[in-house]
């Protein structure tokens, strides 16, 4: 990779560099794998360019801020090829860090590049640097205080202070500083949050970190164990819902009773944050489910995208200020309408590196919980912290011997000793067996009676469907159902009834167990909506297309309302510019307020309308329609002309054709794909001369089931799969 200081444009200098930031031990080049190979750079872009060798779908993580996707070429669909991104650097100033991802073919697993990192000298973008130098963090307030506000900047045109989230106050400026006087006496006897926020002549505003105080005789609180069986993961797509849709909250009943937890995912979704700009909302959700006796945890990840970079020590102010957030939201707050605990899920274990750096990102993410933690501490709050841990942070040979402040022990040890309570994803389809929840569990909870931590263990189970990732479908409960699910779990009821420690059971997530029926099939059930006097809303914004290549758009939409729930986005395409929605127009179903529709035709102008449909299945009115042209590609498309799932000794057989969509001649194509709904095998078949592919499940074991097949990744040489087109997609064969 190239080095150097290259000029761009006027006062846009961008110096390069590929810093080892990965431990030697994790540089190995082993295929798979994917790499950034050089940069070019044109007025305020850097084009960067590199391989990916037996993997796909690359991606460049800019940051810690955005995930991009990158333009490939693997013309022979062999997963081995050259990729490219064009990185608009106009808005940026300072030192980023760049990384290539892709997924591992075979095992669907993550692949990273070594990081790249860039200097950008960019003073049109460059924002001011806020911070508070007094009070100190920890001082107790009694009297008119002066709050100083260091600030580093150009043309700054204002600079603000507020307390608790109120209303900001204007600091004037004071030789160096700026200043602004607050009067404890006015806030009473409470732990205080102090922030300041500057704006320059460009519009730039940045907020400093916050600082923590206490005014009058206020005294920090610890909190206190509570029970959280059945808590439950709710996140943003839905979340948003219960904050801005109070219907919404009536459905969430059907399935959270009372004396719950919410885990509410706050993370700032399609341009909203919940916790600054709907905070009247979100006091009244958190006031609502209080007033039912539940708790209600803020779920927070690491402030970086994807999650996991927050537990680098690069990233830590961002986890850190995640942290923050909820902190002065609950400062800002009255009693009812604060947050009871804190669910931190960062989940660095996905990071390639974690195995084969040992024990270095161990620990930077103990050193990150840890900053989390004294922030929580500094504030006085008694929220719990609670970090949600793998099944395995005990016992793998990653998070064994892990010498952390003088003491070695396991991962799951050490965060035991700094956090109120773990949420075990102890992600297994049965209670029992060596590699069954009960067993997974146990040595958590035998280390937290052992420190006489009560109350600190939740026993997380799975319900999404996860058969596409790299793990294996024997983690989620989603092909047995729900009666299954009941029956191991009261196993591991009867296991841990005589634990202390023994906090519940989580389930993970909200949006996945309404969807798990009783048993597929003929019999199956789920849980019954509550009424629905009326059709939602349209979308409040029309949709806006994209066509990212050939075969590829990307659609978002503003956000519907329902006296219940919108239970989903129908993505209507045609390619009539002015066509009416109907059952034959339907291209897809969104739960949030984004949707990529693939597997298009080159070339070609497709018009998009949304229409939200609720819990009852109230269609509301089409948004106004938008059109967008595909791109163009050499590649030719082929599509699955047929399907049939049949049943055959016990299992299900699939069995298809793959052919060129403009001539009908056969392809033979890598087919991989999955089972569903009782089924959940992953496959990889290759079509023979005639186009026809065929793969068997998985043993079926139920009494009554259904069972069908999805494509996941269709391969050919000089082809691409052009799976809007599809025939039989929704067939599945039911005993």
């Amino acid at each position: 990779m190239p080095s150097g200081l290259l000029r761009i444009t006027g006062a846009l200098v961008l110096a390069l560099a590929a810093v080892p930031a990965i431990p030697a031990a994790a540089q190995a080049a082993e295929p798979p794998s994917v790499v950034i190979d050089s940069s070019e750079t044109a007025p305020g872009v850097v084009r960067l360019a590199g391989r990916f060798t037996g993997t796909y779908d690359v991606n460049v993580v800019v940051n810690g801020e955005r995930i991009e996707r990158a333009r490939v070429n693997d013309p022979d669909a062999d997963d081995n090829g050259t990729w490219s991104y064009d990185l608009d650097t106009s808005g940026i100033d300072g030192e980023i860090e760049v990384y290539a991802k892709a997924t591992v073919a075979e095992t669907r697993y993550g692949a990273w590049s070594e990081p790249l990192r860039l200097t950008v000298d960019n003073p049109k973008a460059r924002a001011p640097k806020v911070s508070i130098a007094e009070p100190a963090d920890g001082a107790r307030l009694t009297r008119p205080t002066p709050v100083r506000v260091n600030v580093a900047g150009k043309d700054v045109r204002s600079v603000r202070v507020r307390v608790n989230g109120g209303p900001w106050q204007r600091a004037s400026e004071d030789g160096a500083r700026y200043v602004a006087l607050v009067n404890p006496a006015k806030y009473g006897d409470v732990m205080a949050s102090l922030e300041a926020e500057a704006v320059d002549a460009r519009g730039h505003v940045s907020r400093s970190a916050s600082t923590y105080v206490a005014f009058g005789a206020a005294k920090k609180v610890r909190p206190e164990p509570h029970r959280q069986d059945r808590a439950m993961w709710i996140w943003e797509k839905a979340s948003y819902n219960l904050v801005l849709n109070p219907g919404s909250r009536r459905l969430l009943e059907t399935v959270l009773a009372p004396g719950s937890t919410m885990y509410l995912g706050v993370d700032t979704y399609a341009g909203r944050d919940m916790i600054e700009d709907a905070r009247p909302q979100l006091r009244d959700l958190v006031a609502w489910a209080h007033g039912r006796g539940m708790k209600v945890h803020a779920t927070v990840a690491g402030g970086t995208r994807p999650p996991y970079l927050g537990a680098l020590t690069r990233y830590r102010d961002r986890a850190v200020g995640e942290m923050e957030r909820v902190l002065d939201y609950n400062l800002s707050s009255a009693p009812a309408e604060r947050f009871d605990g804190i669910n931190v899920d960062i989940e660095p274990y996905i990071l390639p590196w974690f195995n084969s750096a040992k024990p270095d990102v161990q620990i930077q993410w103990l050193d990150t919980l840890r900053a989390m933690i004294a922030r929580r501490d500094a504030s006085g709050q008694p929220l719990l912290f609670g970090p949600a841990v793998p099944r395995w942070l005990d016992t793998s040979a990653c998070c064994t011997d892990i010498t952390y402040g003088g003491t070695t022990r396991t991962m799951a040890e050490h965060v035991q000793d700094m956090a109120d309570y773990i949420a075990i994803m102890d992600y297994r389809d049965q209670a029992d067996g060596s590699a069954g929840i009960i067993a997974q569990a146990a040595g958590e909870l035998a280390y937290a009676e052992r420190v006489g931590k009560p109350l600190s263990v939740v026993v997380g189970v799975e319900t999404l469907d996860i058969a596409t990732s790299g793990d294996p479908s024997s983690i989620t409960f989603r092909e047995e159902g729900r009666d299954v699910m009941e029956a191991e779990l009261a196993k591991v009821y009867q296991a841990f009834s005589g634990s202390p420690a023994f906090a519940g059971v989580a389930l993970h997530h909200y949006d996945s167990y309404r969807d798990l029926p009783t048993i597929w099939g003929e019999s199956a059930r789920w849980p019954e909506p509550p009424a629905d006097s009326g059709p939602p809303t349209g979308v409040e914004s029309p949709p806006k297309a994209v066509a990212f290549d050939h075969a590829t758009v990307d659609l978002t939409y503003g956000r519907a309302y329902d006296d219940t729930e919108v239970e989903f986005y129908e993505v209507h395409r045609s390619t009539d510019p002015h066509f009416t929605p109907g059952p034959g127009t339907v291209a897809g179903r969104a739960r949030g307020l984004t949707h990529t529709d693939a597997g298009l035709l080159p070339g070609t102008a497709y018009t998009y309308r949304i229409v939200p449909v609720d819990v009852a299945g109230n269609r509301g009115p089409a948004s106004a329609p938008v059109t967008v042209t595909t791109g163009t590609t050499d590649l030719r498309p082929m599509v699955v002309e047929s399907m049939a799932v049949t049943l055959e000794g016990g299992a299900a057989r699939v069995r298809l054709r793959v052919v060129d969509k403009e001539t009908g001649r056969p392809v033979a194509a890598t087919v991989r794909g999955r089972f569903t709904f009782s089924g959940g095998r992953y496959v990889t078949v290759t079509a023979d001369a005639d186009g026809w592919a065929t793969a068997t499940s998985e043993g079926l074991k139920l009494p009554t089931g259904e069972i069908g097949f999805a494509g996941h990744r269709l391969t050919a040489p000089g082809h691409y799969w052009a799976a809007a087109y599809d025939r039989d997609r929704e067939v599945t064969a039911r005993w």
